[in-house]
Protein backbone atom coordinates (compact mmCIF):
# COMPACT_ATOMS: atom_id res chain seq x y z
CA UNK A 1 0.00 0.00 0.00
CA UNK A 2 1.09 3.95 -0.68
CA UNK A 3 0.71 6.88 0.76
CA UNK A 4 0.63 10.52 -0.92
CA UNK A 5 1.63 12.84 1.73
CA UNK A 6 0.56 16.47 1.04
CA UNK A 7 2.59 18.55 3.31
CA UNK A 8 1.37 22.17 4.56
CA UNK A 9 -0.31 23.13 1.24
CA UNK A 10 -2.14 25.46 3.29
CA UNK A 11 -3.58 29.02 2.71
CA UNK A 12 -0.99 30.89 5.35
CA UNK A 13 1.60 29.31 3.64
CA UNK A 14 0.72 31.19 -0.03
CA UNK A 15 0.07 34.68 0.98
CA UNK A 16 0.69 36.16 -1.63
CA UNK A 17 0.67 33.00 -4.28
CA UNK A 18 3.66 34.25 -5.93
CA UNK A 19 5.77 34.02 -2.57
CA UNK A 20 6.62 30.40 -3.26
CA UNK A 21 8.21 29.40 -6.14
CA UNK A 22 5.45 27.50 -8.97
CA UNK A 23 2.77 27.77 -7.15
CA UNK A 24 0.35 26.78 -9.60
CA UNK A 25 1.96 24.25 -11.34
CA UNK A 26 3.02 22.48 -8.34
CA UNK A 27 -0.26 22.18 -7.21
CA UNK A 28 -1.98 20.96 -10.55
CA UNK A 29 0.71 18.61 -10.36
CA UNK A 30 -0.25 17.30 -7.00
CA UNK A 31 -3.82 17.06 -7.70
CA UNK A 32 -3.21 14.83 -10.94
CA UNK A 33 -0.99 12.49 -7.99
CA UNK A 34 -3.53 12.53 -6.10
CA UNK A 35 -6.22 11.72 -8.29
CA UNK A 36 -4.25 8.37 -9.69
CA UNK A 37 -3.62 7.44 -5.29
CA UNK A 38 -7.58 7.68 -4.79
CA UNK A 39 -8.39 5.80 -8.26
CA UNK A 40 -5.63 2.92 -7.39
CA UNK A 41 -7.52 2.78 -3.80
CA UNK A 42 -4.13 4.33 -2.43
CA UNK A 43 -3.73 6.75 0.74
CA UNK A 44 -3.88 10.56 0.54
CA UNK A 45 -3.36 12.09 3.33
CA UNK A 46 -2.68 15.97 3.83
CA UNK A 47 -0.63 16.84 6.70
CA UNK A 48 -1.86 20.50 8.23
CA UNK A 49 0.64 22.63 10.38
CA UNK A 50 -0.97 23.85 13.86
CA UNK A 51 1.11 26.94 14.29
CA UNK A 52 -0.39 27.94 17.89
CA UNK A 53 3.17 27.93 19.39
CA UNK A 54 3.93 30.47 17.01
CA UNK A 55 0.73 31.97 17.03
CA UNK A 56 -0.06 31.52 13.34
CA UNK A 57 -1.86 28.51 11.30
CA UNK A 58 -4.28 28.25 14.35
CA UNK A 59 -6.91 25.24 13.27
CA UNK A 60 -10.39 26.48 12.26
CA UNK A 61 -8.55 30.09 10.65
CA UNK A 62 -8.06 30.93 6.72
CA UNK A 63 -4.56 30.13 6.91
CA UNK A 64 -4.89 26.95 8.32
CA UNK A 65 -7.07 26.05 5.34
CA UNK A 66 -5.72 24.01 2.41
CA UNK A 67 -5.35 26.05 -0.67
CA UNK A 68 -8.59 25.78 -2.15
CA UNK A 69 -7.09 24.70 -5.72
CA UNK A 70 -6.15 21.29 -4.34
CA UNK A 71 -8.94 18.56 -4.94
CA UNK A 72 -9.78 16.58 -1.83
CA UNK A 73 -11.54 13.30 -1.60
CA UNK A 74 -13.84 11.80 0.27
CA UNK A 75 -11.44 9.09 1.81
CA UNK A 76 -9.00 11.68 2.08
CA UNK A 77 -6.94 11.99 5.60
CA UNK A 78 -5.97 14.91 7.34
CA UNK A 79 -3.24 15.14 9.92
CA UNK A 80 -2.14 17.82 12.07
CA UNK A 81 1.55 18.65 13.44
CA UNK A 82 3.15 21.19 15.38
CA UNK A 83 6.97 20.96 14.21
CA UNK A 84 8.61 20.20 10.57
CA UNK A 85 8.60 16.83 11.22
CA UNK A 86 5.02 15.26 10.14
CA UNK A 87 5.65 12.22 12.43
CA UNK A 88 6.90 13.89 15.86
CA UNK A 89 3.63 13.22 18.01
CA UNK A 90 0.97 12.82 15.52
CA UNK A 91 -1.28 10.01 14.46
CA UNK A 92 0.43 9.43 10.92
CA UNK A 93 2.98 6.36 12.09
CA UNK A 94 -0.20 4.61 13.28
CA UNK A 95 -2.44 5.42 10.37
CA UNK A 96 0.09 4.32 7.88
CA UNK A 97 0.87 1.47 10.26
CA UNK A 98 -2.74 0.42 10.33
CA UNK A 99 -3.04 0.67 6.80
CA UNK A 100 -0.26 -1.59 5.90
CA UNK A 101 1.50 0.81 3.96
CA UNK A 102 4.92 0.81 3.18
CA UNK A 103 5.82 3.44 0.66
CA UNK A 104 5.39 6.71 0.48
CA UNK A 105 5.25 9.88 -1.91
CA UNK A 106 5.96 13.23 -0.87
CA UNK A 107 5.12 16.78 -1.74
CA UNK A 108 3.95 19.96 -0.34
CA UNK A 109 5.46 22.87 1.06
CA UNK A 110 8.44 24.03 2.23
CA UNK A 111 10.64 22.08 0.78
CA UNK A 112 13.56 23.25 3.32
CA UNK A 113 11.51 22.69 6.50
CA UNK A 114 8.84 20.80 6.64
CA UNK A 115 8.97 18.07 3.62
CA UNK A 116 13.05 17.60 4.17
CA UNK A 117 12.09 16.66 8.17
CA UNK A 118 9.53 14.65 7.13
CA UNK A 119 11.21 12.49 4.29
CA UNK A 120 14.64 12.34 6.84
CA UNK A 121 12.09 10.91 9.89
CA UNK A 122 10.38 8.72 7.27
CA UNK A 123 14.11 6.91 6.29
CA UNK A 124 14.17 6.06 9.79
CA UNK A 125 11.19 4.42 9.71
CA UNK A 126 12.27 2.35 7.20
CA UNK A 127 9.68 3.25 4.31
CA UNK A 128 10.17 3.33 0.59
CA UNK A 129 10.07 7.04 -0.25
CA UNK A 130 9.61 9.04 -3.46
CA UNK A 131 9.88 12.49 -3.61
CA UNK A 132 8.12 14.39 -6.17
CA UNK A 133 11.12 16.23 -7.46
CA UNK A 134 8.81 18.62 -9.17
CA UNK A 135 5.91 18.59 -6.25
CA UNK A 136 7.25 20.63 -3.67
CA UNK A 137 7.83 24.54 -3.11
CA UNK A 138 9.58 26.87 -0.90
CA UNK A 139 10.11 30.85 -0.90
CA UNK A 140 13.30 32.69 -2.32
CA UNK A 141 15.71 32.54 1.43
CA UNK A 142 17.19 35.97 2.51
CA UNK A 143 20.52 34.05 0.66
CA UNK A 144 19.41 31.48 -2.23
CA UNK A 145 16.70 31.33 -4.25
CA UNK A 146 14.13 28.81 -4.11
CA UNK A 147 14.63 27.24 -7.27
CA UNK A 148 18.60 26.34 -6.13
CA UNK A 149 16.88 25.23 -2.64
CA UNK A 150 14.45 23.38 -4.69
CA UNK A 151 17.14 22.01 -6.89
CA UNK A 152 19.46 20.95 -3.96
CA UNK A 153 17.23 19.36 -2.09
CA UNK A 154 16.33 16.95 -4.85
CA UNK A 155 20.08 16.44 -5.18
CA UNK A 156 20.76 15.66 -1.47
CA UNK A 157 17.59 13.25 -0.96
CA UNK A 158 19.02 11.45 -4.08
CA UNK A 159 22.25 10.83 -2.48
CA UNK A 160 21.44 9.78 0.75
CA UNK A 161 21.30 6.01 2.19
CA UNK A 162 18.49 4.60 3.32
CA UNK A 163 17.69 2.39 5.88
CA UNK A 164 15.32 -0.54 5.20
CA UNK A 165 13.51 1.41 2.24
CA UNK A 166 14.88 3.07 -0.47
CA UNK A 167 14.71 6.60 -1.58
CA UNK A 168 14.37 8.26 -5.29
CA UNK A 169 13.66 11.19 -6.34
CA UNK A 170 11.43 11.06 -9.71
CA UNK A 171 9.17 14.11 -11.59
CA UNK A 172 5.30 13.43 -11.20
CA UNK A 173 4.96 12.08 -14.65
CA UNK A 174 7.55 9.53 -14.38
CA UNK A 175 5.40 8.44 -10.71
CA UNK A 176 2.15 8.87 -12.16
Amino acid sequence: MRALLIIDMQLGSFRPYELRYDTFAVIDRINRLSEAFRKNGDLVIFIQHDGTKENCFLPGTEDWSLLPELIRGPTDIFVSKTVNDSFYETELQTLLTSSGVTELVLTGCATDFCVDATIKSALTKDYSITVAADGHTTADSPIIPARQVIDYFNWLWSEMTSTGGMIRVETCDVIL
